[in-house]
Order: C-alpha cells, then sequence, then structure tokens
C-alpha cells in the first residue's frame, strides 16, 4: 500500500482554497495572485496540476497563463510535469543538505 497522497489532496492545503476568484484575476491583479502562490506550502504541486492538463485561465503555481504556454512551448518533450517538479525538489533538497556543512 503506498504511503503517498493523492495527487488531488494538495488542494487542501493550498493558501487559496478559500479565495479561489483572485487566481482568475486580470493583469494588475495577478501580482497579487502570484505574491499568495510564493507563500503556498503546495506550489509546485498546484503549478504541475496546471501544467499536465494544460489548464489555460489563471494563476497557477505562481505562473500566468502566458508564462506556462511559454514554458510548455519550451520545453514540449516534458511527459511529467509532476515528476519532474518532484526530482528538482528533491535534487535541490539534496544539494541543500549537503551544502549546510556550516562553512561560510
Amino acid at each position: 500500500m503506498s504511503s503517498q497522497v493523492e495527487p488531488s489532496d494538495w488542494v487542501l492545503h493550498a493558501r487559496c482554497r478559500d479565495s479561489a476568484d483572485i487566481l482568475f484575476a486580470d493583469n494588475a491583479k495577478q501580482r497579487e495572485a502570484r505574491q499568495v502562490c510564493r507563500e503556498c506550502p503546495v506550489w509546485a504541486e498546484c503549478l504541475a496540476e496546471a501544467l499536465d492538463n494544460r489548464i489555460e485561465w489563471g494563476v497557477w503555481g505562481g505562473m500566468t497563463e502566458r508564462e506556462r504556454r511559454r514554458l510548455l512551448r519550451k520545453h514540449s518533450d516534458v511527459r511529467s510535469w509532476r515528476e519532474l517538479i518532484r526530482r528538482h525538489q528533491q535534487a535541490t533538497a539534496g544539494a541543500h543538505a549537503t551544502s549546510g556543512s556550516g562553512a561560510r
């Protein structure tokens, strides 16, 4: 039996869960939405959801529609953004763990 959280469970931890309307704002208000995403514990899961499912509207994981379209065009070979982001986070966490030796 897997101990992984279901992919859709991240929504329960999203900072925007009670104010999702901010995520579908137009130009100037998108900055506010991106700020909410920056402080969200599940921004990566949110972004992967939008990229994997080609969601066209709103701010997801801190990226606007335009930014996601550009990323998808640039990396059209990516089959699973969820897996790519997960691997990147693991690599980044590992790099931080090894560089935290106290040297300054």
